[in-house]
């Protein structure tokens, strides 16, 4: 259980800058992203343990109540690092194979998901300190680099470099100034 302690307060200090109990309850209650984010770790947490089935059920409802109540379609399974950060509810769907590293910001109506046919068939994998702008697309299996931001309304097809802006459809480079300034309080 030590886990579950862990990663919540991870992503309650990527929120809030601390770990209090206080802090807890008022970002539980005031914000939908962190919300979301307590019960979809719990779930994860809680479904490895056979012995807490009623728990995982419960924790699961919850998780799926909040999944319709918010428009954020992110499954337990699906392997998020420490520090997650989702910005603003809605229209969030990632897929369940996808693989999100410590220290990312998600935004509004953004799709991490895969490509079922071409040279990129498969799931993303993005980075440590990823900043992905509203309504942004991640197609297919390629790897986003540490240190980058996608800016809004980007769609991403291709394999993006450690420390670079991308915009655009498709997504092309722009700088190399990367997501400095737009990841904060990053969770070691």
């Amino acid at each position: 259980m030590k886990k579950i302690d862990n990663i919540i307060l991870s992503d309650l200090y990527k929120y809030s800058g601390s770990t209090t109990c206080l802090s807890f309850f008022k970002y539980y209650f005031s914000t939908p992203g962190f919300r979301y984010l307590f019960w979809l770790r719990s779930s994860k947490i809680v479904g490895k343990y056979k012995v807490l089935f009623l728990v995982y059920i419960i924790c699961r409802i919850m998780q799926k109540h909040y999944s319709y109540l918010f428009g954020i379609d992110i499954h337990p399974s699906t392997s998020i690092g420490k520090g997650f950060y989702i910005g603003h509810f809605s229209g969030i769907v990632v897929s369940p194979l996808a693989i999100i590293g410590n220290n990312v910001n998600i935004s509004h109506c953004v799709t991490i998901g895969m490509s079922s046919r071409g040279k990129n068939k498969g799931y993303p994998i993005i980075g440590d300190c990823v900043y992905i702008g509203p309504g942004a697309k991640i197609i297919g299996n390629i790897k986003i680099g540490n240190n980058v931001s996608i800016g809004a309304n980007t769609v991403v097809t291709k394999d993006v470099p450690e420390n670079s802006v991308v915009v655009g459809i498709p997504a092309r480079v722009i700088s190399n100034n990367g997501s400095e300034g737009y990841i904060i309080r990053c969770v070691k």
